[in-house]
């Protein structure tokens, strides 16, 4: 059986015994056991129980020649996947081996999932926001998503590229299987290639089992690598050569693998800045970079600011169960005045601070922690309308390099009116 398997392309180990093979489990970790039910010494089904006990447990498929009902309901009740008549056909048996693998990748996938359902909390991951900056972030993440393009999110910290992720993945064909996401700044070279790529057992000291990575597990669906920028040079080339192959081995394997994921990776870094520095692959770059998406600071959308304090405000109020239902004029007049360096993120914990704290229906300026502006800085912080037009018409126009037919899009009017409003306030497309 093993020299027929290995002709299939399999690796397999063969033990004499029940003993036998708990200690080949013990060295060693395999993804599916075949299992007789009558063995010197252990039986199939006490040995099957042992085997159960391990939360890294193989998918087992009995074989036996002494096949009854009782037998079956007692091998499936135990934890057996399937079980097989001796003598049986190899094809067959092939296909429920093959199965039985894709059965316990899928069972892997399903805990992570539920995980992270336990996790979502489907209003907190709203995107809100109703800012041209904002629409047009919200109109290129609609269009790319039913694609299987690699994206890179850009953006400062806090300002929602997770969310962005978030939503690509639920508008994608691949929203059926899970979007797992991995830190690249929370671990260190060697651990985040074992939690990437998975690890084999005995590949490291403390690697007592085999662990299966994020790639293999979130096969035929996303992964989202954030932070990416805090990735070593030399996992770089192995995320290079993944995405160039979607071939992978697991720490300590020879087995190549391959797996079909799309990737969405994000950072808050300048790539371009570290690509000279030489703290960056370039080849990874224009590789990761097929769709760009960048996510504006919050201080770049102040007309979304309302909107999200009266989101956060809702989320929380009605976690702590608390009666409040709005801001007053003064206490969002305090809000759009600050500059919110922590983006979205730290709005998102003031409102919450503020939820907290509320003693009444409304929050009150008391009940916010930003810091009061003088009388000559909150001036200031509330230009006239018409020097806003001016200044973000100018940022428009440098972001689109002069495109006019861009820049009118991008503001929501039409070429003939940005004529007017560029003669109106003194700007030059050129310039």
């Amino acid at each position: 059986l093993k020299k027929e398997l290995a002709r299939k392309g399999f690796h397999c180990d063969v033990a004499p015994d029940g003993e036998s093979g708990l200690k080949a489990l013990r060295k060693e970790s395999y993804d599916v056991v075949l299992l007789d039910i009558i063995m010197p010494g252990v039986d199939g089904i006490t040995l099957m129980k042992k085997i159960k006990g391990d939360p890294a447990a193989p998918v087992i498929i009995v074989l036996t020649g002494k096949a009854t009902i009782e037998t079956a309901v007692q091998a499936m009740r135990n934890g057996a996947y399937d079980y097989l008549t001796k003598p049986y056909k190899l094809d067959e048996l092939e296909i429920i081996i093959n199965r039985a693998y894709e059965y316990g990748l899928l069972s892997e996938k399903s805990s992570r999932m539920q995980q992270a359902l336990l996790r979502q909390d489907l209003d907190a991951d709203k995107m809100v926001g109703e800012s041209p900056a904002f629409v047009e972030v919200l109109a290129l993440t609609e269009r790319i998503a039913p694609t299987d393009s690699t994206v890179l999110v850009l953006g400062e910290s806090g300002t929602g590229k997770e969310l962005i992720a978030n939503a690509i993945w639920r508008g994608s064909n691949r929203a059926s299987d899970p979007l797992t996401a991995l830190n690249c700044a929370t671990l260190s070279e060697n651990l985040m290639e074992s939690e990437l790529f998975g690890h084999e057992k005995g590949a490291f000291t403390t690697a007592y089992q085999r662990k299966y990575g994020i790639v293999e597990v979130a096969d035929r669906g996303t992964l989202f690598l954030d932070e990416i920028a805090e990735m070593s040079l030399a996992l770089q080339a192995k995320l290079l050569r993944f995405l160039d192959s979607g071939e992978f081995r697991r720490v300590g394997g020879h087995k190549p693998m391959h797996v079909d994921v799309r990737v969405i990776a994000a950072t808050n870094k300048d790539l371009k800045a570290r690509v000279k520095a030489g703290a960056f692959r370039e080849d990874l770059f224009y590789r990761l970079n097929v769709i760009n998406i960048t996510v504006p600071p919050l201080r770049e959308r102040p007309t979304d600011i309302p909107l999200l304090a009266k989101h956060f405000l809702g989320i929380y109020a009605s976690k702590l169960q608390k009666d409040v239902t709005g801001l007053s004029p003064e206490a969002m007049k305090k809000l759009l005045a600050y500059d919110w360096p922590g983006n979205v993120r730290e709005l998102e914990n003031e409102l919450e601070r503020a939820a907290i704290l509320c003693d009444a229906s409304i929050v009150q300026p008391g009940d916010l922690t930003v810091p009061v502006l003088s009388p000559e800085a909150e001036q200031d912080a509330y230009p006239l309308l018409e020097d806003m037009e001016r200044q973000y018409i100018a940022r428009v126009l440098r972001q689109t390099e002069g495109n006019q037919s861009k820049a009118s899009r991008i503001l929501g009017i039409n070429r003939k009116t940005l004529h007017l409003k560029l003669k109106k306030y003194g700007l030059s497309p050129e310039k």
